[in-house]
């Protein structure tokens, strides 16, 4: 493959997991792998260093804010990528679906390509209350951005210039529904491809991990529905 591509990794105390995450990075494939250290306490960024990663710090945390100076650090560049993707730090998707999901963008046919987990998630690995949450934002974007997502999953890959034109705000967890509300209203040509999901490797997830985190990333996300769709009336 011959599409240059830049990977960010969100990353907050995840020192159990990055070990076996570089390990498992599909080679030859991608240019950078940019593990964006979130404010951790741990040797998250000390580990992902010794591994060939470029580690760029955001002490401010939020997962949004992360990917944002991901992409900073990426503008900052002399050589733009072909594209970005976007991958959590724990491993519960697969790291070697990747080059699936880079393919049609490499190629020109998608602008963007997203790894949905519900139809291939282990036992599990999706929580029902995750379930219920993901499917109801969905349902709630459809008839205001004109189309029905599957799923708002993390793993994702964008041409650079078209990550470049949504505009990306959000420093929360309101960030993948931004995405996919932009990419969809501006008419993107996104694919979204079944992909195996998994339990975590290790550690607890920030989010997920209790049915409070969970609740108040399901309000997060009606609240960034409920205010994209009133920035474009206005």
């Amino acid at each position: 493959m011959n599409a240059a591509i830049d990977l960010i990794i969100p990353a907050r105390n995840e020192e159990a997991n990055i070990p076996a995450l570089m390990a498992a990075l599909p080679r030859g494939v991608l240019r950078h792998v940019i593990v964006v250290d979130n404010g951790s306490t741990d040797r998250t960024a000390e580990l992902a260093e010794a591994r060939g990663a470029v580690v760029v710090p955001e002490p401010q945390r939020g997962y949004g804010a992360a990917c944002l100076a991901g992409m900073a650090w990426i503008a900052g560049q002399a050589d733009p990528p072909s594209a970005v993707a976007f991958l959590d730090a724990d491993l519960a998707d697969d790291p070697a679906c990747l080059p699936e999901l880079i393919g049609p963008v490499a190629a020109g046919h998608a602008d963007m390509t997203v790894g949905a987990r519900t139809a291939l998630a282990e036992p599990g690995a999706l929580d029902p209350h995750q379930r219920f949450g993901n499917a109801l934002a969905c349902r709630l974007m459809a008839p205001l951005v004109g189309r029905r997502f599957k799923d708002l999953a993390p793993m994702r890959v964008l041409r650079w210039e078209s990550l470049a034109s949504l505009g990306m705000e959000d420093r929360t967890w309101g960030w993948i529904v931004e995405m996919n509300f932009k990419a969809a209203r501006r008419g993107l040509r996104v694919l979204e491809i079944d992909v195996p999901y998994r339990k975590r490797h290790a550690g607890k997830s920030k989010i997920s991990g209790s049915l409070v985190g969970s609740a108040r990333a399901g309000a997060k996300i009606i609240a960034i529905i409920a205010r994209l769709w009133w920035t474009r009336l206005r």
